[in-house]
């Protein structure tokens, strides 16, 4: 019998629930004459990944997103496994029991790692992870920063390096109305920080971050923002290639970074200092192993063959006092059991969505992958979009060869009876539903959008599982 007929659906498993998964799902939905079930499986009891997990609480405009995703989980052929982990309560093997094909859209889960001496220093954290706590999420609630510290360098000029540094600058009436986690904004409540470094290690032509985030840095209520007025100048090389550039979101953002040169601190509670053309090379400590500086060395760009620029180290060094260090120099993805994964790249190998072997770039029947877990750590939420739909192709080709994997048990009750069986206390998207409205209750006794439950247990308990 034909495969992806309403006789004989389509049957699909999505292992994770972000906006590649859920831009996965709806691409499925839309192609014309295709009858698909899809499952979709999430280790935490709530969805939606890094838009729930990653994305700055004072962001909402950005999380509204999710409303889609509502929209696609509503359809009658959509069904959400919460709390169920891919590699413990359901092998690789046993979704081949029940599906045609699986995708893989794990996102990148952990930070890129800096090797230079003295990153492991107590006081010297993943960007990730700092971002994860303050989001609420429940692998990460338990962790402390030392916010009685004055001082703090975050390493990196991305949108996550200018979340970090923008929640750390932010008053406690800013954070206030947001959805950060409670445990959080009590601890920012109380924090020392006076002075906050964000360093990158090229221009300001190159820095990663958007128009919009140093745009935004501007207008903090109770921190002035800081650009030493020399690294704020554009090299040769960069204004060259500024001046023949059609971008004009660039242009803007190099404007934006040069006009905080001329600030002078205003007496605000904060301080918020970009520096370029600088790198970290060694963390020092004191004898109870904890950070209290940094050491920096002084770059210049060149151009590479690519026409790339790219920072070489001189022979100029300098000291920065910090107790607080947080590194956001990018996203890695974490190897999934049973499935092939480049650890160089940190990605599932694959051509165009297709999941490959590693080495031999032979796709291996019925598995793909859509997301950061299959591209790298790169674009917006947005970017995930075509990414999927792309990935979606693949899928639909291969189902018209024939090329699927066979089930022997593909009905949704035969699938749902194994995972039943792994897992009693999986969470179904009703129950999602109940506890959204739950945290939105919780936030309106405090005048905020939602207090979020950051207990898996509690959430379960609050279910009645």
């Amino acid at each position: 019998m034909t495969i992806g007929t309403p006789q004989n659906p389509l049957r699909v498993a999505i292992i994770g629930s972000g906006p590649a998964a859920f831009y996965t799902a709806d691409s499925l939905m839309r192609r014309k004459g295709l009858s698909v079930e899809i499952d979709m499986f999430e280790r935490l009891p709530t969805p939606f990944g890094l838009v729930r997990g990653g994305v700055a609480p004072d962001h909402p405009k950005i999380k509204s997103v999710t409303k889609a995703y509502d929209r696609i989980a509503s359809k009658p052929n959509f069904r959400f496994y919460g709390n169920v982990e891919f590699g413990k309560h359901v092998t690789l093997e046993e979704l081949k029991q029940h599906y045609h094909q699986i995708v893989f859209c794990t996102g990148a889960q952990t930070d890129k790692r800096l090797n230079i001496p003295g990153i492991d220093l107590e006081g010297s954290h993943a960007a990730t992870e700092f971002v994860a706590w303050y989001n609420g999420h429940p692998d990460y609630r338990h962790l402390t920063f030392d916010l009685t510290q004055e001082r703090v360098a975050v390493i990196g000029v991305g949108n996550v390096a200018m979340d970090v540094a923008r929640i750390l600058c932010r008053t406690p009436e800013e954070l206030a109305t947001t959805d950060i986690a409670d445990y959080a904004l009590e601890a920012l409540r109380h924090s020392r920080v006076k002075e906050v470094f964000v360093l990158g290690r090229r221009g300001p032509a190159q820095a990663a971050f958007t128009t919009p985030e140093i745009k935004e840095m501007g207008e903090l209520a109770d921190c002035d923002v800081l650009v030493p007025p020399e690294e704020a100048e554009l090299d040769e090389l960069s204004r060259y290639d500024l001046e023949n550039s059609d971008d004009r979101g660039l242009k803007r953002k190099v404007e934006i970074i040069q006009s905080y040169a001329n600030n002078q601190p205003t007496g605000k509670s904060r301080r918020l200092t970009f520096r370029f053309l600088v790198s970290p090379v060694e963390l020092h400590g004191d004898q109870n192993g904890r950070v209290t500086c940094m050491k920096l060395v002084k770059n210049v760009l060149y151009r590479t063959e690519a026409g790339t620029l790219r920072p070489r180290a001189t022979d100029q060094y300098e000291e920065l006092a910090v107790g607080l260090v947080f590194r956001s120099i990018g996203y890695r993805g974490v190897p999934l059991p049973g499935v092939p994964f480049n650890d160089s790249w940190g990605v599932i190998p694959n051509l165009r969505g297709r999941v490959t072997e590693m080495g031999s770039e032979q796709p291996l029947t019925g598995l793909y992958t859509a997301g950061w877990i299959k591209r790298g750590p790169s674009g917006v939420i947005g970017t995930n979009k075509p990414d999927a739909v792309e990935t979606v192709d693949c899928m639909v080709e291969d189902l018209a060869a024939g090329n699927v994997l066979h089930p022997p048990h593909p009905g949704i009750e035969q699938a749902e009876a194994t995972i039943r069986a792994r897992q009693p206390r999986f969470v179904t998207y009703e129950d999602w539903k109940r506890l959204d409205q739950m945290e939105i209750e919780r936030g309106k006794a405090q005048g905020r959008p939602r207090v979020k439950f950051t207990d898996v247990e509690e959430m379960l308990r609050a279910l009645g599982k």
